[in-house]
C-alpha cells in the first residue's frame, strides 16, 4: 500500500477592518505568526527552518491577510520560482 504524501505547505487567513491602527496590525501579524509555528510544530517541522510568505488583499472595508509555510519540497520549488 502507497504511503500517502506528507504535506509540505500550509496557509492561515485573518481579516480585519483596513482602519484599525497600524500597532494592532503588527499585533496581529505576530499572533498569526505564533500559531503558524505552533502548527508546524505539530506536523514535524521546526518553524525556523519553514519559509513565511504573507499576502494583504482587500475586500470592501477588510483586509484579508494570509501566511504561507512552505517547508520540503515546496520550499524547494519556492525557492528556485523566485531565484
Amino acid at each position: 500500500m502507497a504511503k500517502p504524501n506528507k504535506p509540505t505547505k500550509a496557509h492561515l487567513t485573518r481579516k480585519w477592518l483596513k482602519s484599525l491602527p497600524p500597532a494592532a496590525k503588527e499585533l496581529e501579524k505576530r499572533k498569526m505568526k505564533y500559531y503558524m509555528g505552533a502548527k508546524l510544530m505539530e506536523v514535524g517541522v521546526e518553524p525556523k527552518s519553514a519559509t513565511l510568505r504573507w499576502d494583504v488583499s482587500t475586500q470592501g472595508r477588510m483586509e484579508v491577510w494570509t501566511c504561507r509555510a512552505y517547508w520540503g519540497e515546496s520550499q524547494e520549488q519556492l525557492l528556485r520560482e523566485e531565484s
